[in-house]
């Protein structure tokens, strides 16, 4: 049985999932203006990963014949500091949807709602996947610093990623 209780976060799951792309958006507007045209690129298919993630849901939500009911989206920061405190910010922004991801997750159990479980299991694997990329990201900025030739070649290899 699906729960007004996990509908309800679900929900809310949605909202989360737009505000990460919002937010993903904004920085990648930092990025561009600071002419760091492949960390904008990076941060442009991570937002576009964001509003795939908020469909699922919102897809899952009418699957299982409840309304989807739209949450008002928060405005993200528009000033941001050096590249390695934006990826720091992304890291932590992450880990925080992990813990939405699994919040959710804990419902369904206690729920006994093996459809949510299976549906869910998807974003916990992806949570996985998007700590890691960005705690990567992080840790090799920490080694070449935020200025100069390696930033600029790093810039570049961020700048081919393909949308999965």
């Amino acid at each position: 049985m699906f729960s007004k209780t996990l509908a309800k976060e679900m929900n809310l799951q949605i909202m989360h999932e737009m505000y990460s792309a919002y937010l993903y958006l904004s920085m990648a507007s930092h990025f561009e203006i600071n002419s760091l045209k492949g960390f904008a690129h990076w941060m442009k298919v991570q937002a576009e990963e964001e509003l795939e993630h908020a469909m699922k849901f919102y897809e899952y939500i009418n699957d299982r014949g409840e309304k989807v009911n739209l949450e008002q989206i928060n405005q993200p920061p528009l000033e941001f500091g050096t590249v390695e405190e934006i990826f720091k910010m992304v890291l932590e922004h992450e880990q925080e949807v992990t813990a939405r991801i699994n919040l959710l997750y804990d419902i369904a159990v206690r729920d006994k709602d093996f459809a949510s479980q299976s549906f869910l299991n998807w974003f916990v694997d992806e949570q996985v996947e998007e700590e890691k990329n960005a705690s990567e990201i992080l840790e090799t900025l920490k080694m070449i610093g935020d200025k100069g030739n390696t930033l600029f070649m790093f810039d570049h290899s961020l700048g081919e990623r393909e949308k999965e």
